[in-house]
């Protein structure tokens, strides 16, 4: 198989699909790998490194999927990549599909076979390719919280940490998943009080399981529980996540009234829509916003911001199912494993996965 990695070209996005280390795992498979040129320079890996492991650069991105069956990306593509894409063209990355319908349909058109590591899911149930960025995600969310919560940044002007004789601040989390957890085990570590709310017994009941009771609420999701963690809390983390779904909006713009003034809420859902009905998408270069006296983050590509950090964790989780599409072909990889099939969005011009389906 012909492999292309492009350079990314979405704001603050230094990630790269493969690591001169996967190039040369694929090469030794006996597979052609293309490199657009300085694909990875912004995290350390030179065009050099990359002809060292057997790849060959290529300086123009039209040439590079020309040249290309199986193209690696990290983000999805954006309106002014499509032409680039063809029927022959398998495109593996995160698509997000759901958070934009209209390119979603425009993408489908170009014939592209489109597969989105966000709603692969193992034997287990769990999302071995979307887990590491939303780990990455979770640690980042109490960092940049807890950075824009500092007066000058136009917070509250509060600090997580512990000081004797002063009481714990207060975070809610909701949503307990992969991203969730890590907030809260980051927020714990600094000494916080968090209250954690998902729709899931469950979840709560295994969440607690692992981390006890000490400085943590563990709370089912209503409406009237959430109004009574934001009047309390500092920072709120949304971190809910529907497979191939927009995001539900868990906290509505009537909700932020009960919210202090200089507080934050970090939306790490933003990628799906948000499930904040207030957020709407930011980057790097301008993070956040401010509605109702409440600071939003709301920025879609957040393990953006340690992008090397999160290149090798992505290619740690991605590169056996690059290897298994490079070798035996995607449609016969697709019939042969039910779970890589399981990310398949796009084919022959029309939108394949059941939950864009029912969107539309």
């Amino acid at each position: 198989m012909k492999i292309a990695v492009p350079k990314e070209i979405k704001n603050n996005e230094c990630r790269v699909g493969l690591t001169p280390n996967s190039v040369q795992y694929l090469m030794e498979e006996g597979h052609q790998l293309y490199i657009e040129s300085n694909a990875g320079i912004n995290i350390g890996f030179t065009d050099e490194d990359y002809i060292n492991a057997g790849a060959e650069i290529i300086h123009n991105k039209k040439e590079l999927f020309e040249t290309a069956n199986i193209i690696i990306k990290v983000k999805e593509p954006i309106p002014e990549e499509f032409n680039l894409f063809n029927d022959s063209h398998i495109l593996f990355t995160y698509l997000h599909l759901a958070a934009d319908l209209k390119n979603a349909q425009k993408l489908a058109e170009t014939g592209v076979t489109a597969i989105a590591y966000e709603t692969i899911i193992s034997e287990s149930g769990s999302m071995p390719l979307l887990a590491p960025m939303s780990k990455i995600a979770g640690q980042i969310s109490f960092v940049v919280g807890s950075y824009y919560l500092l007066k000058p940044n136009k917070g509250i002007g509060t600090l997580f940490g512990n000081f004797d004789g002063i009481e714990p601040r207060i975070i809610t989390v909701i949503g307990a998943g992969v991203a969730g957890t890590e907030a809260i085990k980051k927020a714990l570590a600094n000494n916080a009080h968090v209250k954690v709310i998902d729709l899931s017994r469950e979840r709560l009941k295994i969440l607690k399981m692992e981390l006890g009771d000490e400085n943590i609420d563990y709370i089912i999701s209503s409406k009237e529980n959430i109004l009574d963690a934001l009047s309390v809390s500092d920072l709120v983390i949304g971190s809910v996540y529907v497979i191939g779904k927009e995001a539900p909006k868990v906290i509505t713009k009537d909700m932020l009234s009960v919210m202090k003034d200089g507080s934050v809420i970090v939306d790490i859902s933003i990628d799906q829509g948000g499930c904040i009905e207030t957020s709407r998408p930011t980057t790097h270069d301008k993070p956040i916003f401010v509605e109702d006296g409440v600071i939003h983050y709301c920025v879609t590509n957040m393990p953006g911001a340690v992008p090397l950090t999160a290149t090798l964790a992505l290619n740690e989780a991605t590169l056996s199912y690059i290897s298994k599409l490079a070798n035996i072909g995607s449609k016969e990889a697709l019939y042969d494993n039910k779970y890589l099939a399981s990310g398949l969005s796009l084919s022959d011009g029309k939108i394949i996965h059941p939950a864009l389906k029912d969107i539309l």
